[in-house]
């Protein structure tokens, strides 16, 4: 699978996890240099605290376009910092 935003494939991995029709990239596929800290923080009931990641491509932002859970409930442990995308970001295999 690959994660592309603005023309540039930001993360690419053949062992996504899907969960809720995301697909989630192991920490290590996706490209570092794309990526930068957010402050936002959500909370989903099941799965945790999610952290996010605004994406920067060719001097373009997409704020928040990525999120991940640094630490997990025991049901959503196989995605513990595992990297997923919307806001534009296509994923295709």
């Amino acid at each position: 699978m690959k994660a592309i935003w603005n023309g540039q494939i930001i993360a690419e991995s053949s062992s996504t996890k899907v969960i809720e029709n995301n697909h989630y990239f192991p920490p290590e596929s996706i490209k570092k240099e794309f990526f930068k800290p957010s402050d936002t923080h959500t909370k989903c009931p099941w799965k945790g605290v999610a952290s996010y990641y605004t994406i920067q491509v060719d001097k373009k932002e997409n704020p928040d376009a990525a999120w991940y859970y640094p630490e997990t409930s025991d049901l959503a442990k196989q995605i513990k910092g595992y990297v997923a995308f919307w806001k534009g970001v296509e994923v295709v295999n």
